[in-house]
């Protein structure tokens, strides 16, 4: 029996080897351990780990979830920004051969990973013909929309992504149209992925024991999906601009996204072009007509940047 079982992820072995270097956990870097033993394996096996697999952690912690993974998988590179947590997962992981320690904030900034993990990544990816890349980690809560979202952005995304996270964050990612919690995350995940809420967390098998109810979600790639979008960055910044401010009337929110370009009677033209009404609002329109609203809209713009090269009235 390996000794990385997830036995090592209960409360008392947790408390007792916190206890004897002397630390406690930072709620600020978000960590809270998952101590369920039965969660832990759930969360392993709903992300499918096959033995030519790359898996990306973010958020090592004591190296537990790390070891799991590691037994499944080609290789796991996992990244860490405590340097205390750092110590504790490579006495853990000592010898692993097939684990990465990484001891680096994964973002850059909200907006970007880190250029060298993804430099990494790629790297991995590229010297093993036909592995995949997949994300599987306990998220810190402060990070995990910024890191579900820039992984897919970048140009080759994982696989699947199967995450513990808040719950109010998996119901934002799986909403439905004219919901509360449908906007912008949900369109860029849903244009790009199925997503699956796989068991709700009570706090209480965390440790610390957070305020929220968690979840356990898996996303799944769609390259279909993903390739119909066309323009990724255009896309991004569309659907961003139509929800700043959903209770506004369609037509009043592309014109003030488009005000120096299409204009109002622009606005007007695609609208009248997909038959949508003025008054609708972003929340009630599903993913499709959103991404046929994007397309229209960048055609227009596309077309009228070059009526202005040609000199056009």
């Amino acid at each position: 029996m390996s000794n990385h079982e997830p036995r090592h992820q209960t409360l008392s072995f947790l408390q007792q080897r916190f206890a004897e270097v002397g630390i406690e956990p930072r709620t600020r870097h978000g960590q809270n351990f998952l101590i369920d033993l039965n969660l832990v394996r759930l969360l392993v096996e709903s992300a499918q780990l096959g033995p030519s697999d790359i898996v990306l952690e973010v958020g090592t912690g004591t190296g537990s979830l790390t070891g799991l993974l590691a037994d499944r998988a080609a290789e796991v590179i996992t990244v860490e920004l405590d340097a205390r947590m750092h110590q504790l997962a490579s006495e853990e992981l000592f010898g692993r051969q097939n684990v990465t320690l990484l001891l680096k904030d994964a973002l850059r900034n909200k907006n970007h990973l880190d250029p060298e993990l993804l430099a990494l990544l790629a790297e991995r990816l590229a010297a093993r013909r036909g592995a995949a890349l997949k994300l599987v980690a306990n998220l810190p809560y402060n990070v995990a929309t910024p890191i579900i979202s820039n992984l897919l952005a970048c140009g080759t995304p994982p696989t699947t992504m199967t995450v513990t996270i808040q719950k109010e964050l998996a119901e934002r990612i799986t909403a439905e149209p004219g919901t509360k919690d449908y906007g912008a995350l949900t369109i860029w995940i849903q244009s790009q992925c199925r997503a699956q809420l796989v068991r709700l967390l009570p706090p209480g098998v965390f440790w610390p024991r957070p305020k929220v109810t968690s979840a356990i979600l898996h996303i799944e790639r769609d390259d279909v999906r993903r390739a119909a979008i066309g323009d990724l960055d255009f896309i991004h910044s569309f659907v961003r601009a139509l929800f700043t401010h959903r209770r506004k009337f369609l037509r009043s929110v592309l014109i003030a996204a488009h005000k120096e370009t299409l204009g109002k009677a622009g606005v007007d033209a695609v609208l009248a072009e997909l038959d949508l009404a003025p008054e609708l609002r972003a929340e009630q329109l599903d993913v499709p007509t959103i991404l046929e609203l994007s397309r229209t809209v960048q055609r227009h713009l596309l077309a009228g940047a070059a009526a202005g090269e040609r000199g056009e009235a």
